[in-house]
């Protein structure tokens, strides 16, 4: 009999990418990666997807008030290995450590246009039809 298998992540793996994201963002806090463009930009960590194995963390960022994020985001990846090392201490629990690497969260964006579309003429006048029903 086989398993049925899901796309979606398991609680262990939710659970891990939070505390995964928590370690790294306290690395970013106390300023201990040593790269100028990450030292003065303000970057939020808004979520972490581990593999399924654990081995891999896929870290989503927003770089606040730059305009170039992929700049940012590749001084991370170049940065990578140095952030994997800091991030025993708070990980010490896990077999292995996982290799991280960095994405541009491009969620805002879309919750942006979602929020326009909504707010557009077309569709305030759509719902006010539906109202008079």
């Amino acid at each position: 009999m086989t398993r049925a298998t899901s796309s979606a992540p398991s609680q262990r793996m939710l659970r891990v990418g939070e505390q995964v994201r928590a370690a790294i963002t306290q690395v970013l806090q106390r300023g201990e990666v040593r790269d100028p463009l990450i030292e003065k930009t303000v970057i939020s960590i808004s979520e972490v997807r581990m593999s399924p194995d654990l081995k891999h963390a896929t870290a989503y960022v927003t770089p606040l008030g730059v305009a170039d994020h992929a700049g940012v985001i590749e001084a991370l990846n170049r940065n990578a290995k140095f952030i994997r090392g800091r991030l025993g201490p708070q990980l010490r629990q896990m077999k292995y450590m996982p290799d991280v690497r960095f994405r541009d969260d491009t969620s805002f964006d879309n919750y942006r246009k979602i929020d326009e579309l909504l707010r557009s003429p077309e569709v305030a006048r759509d719902l006010d039809d539906n109202d008079e029903q």
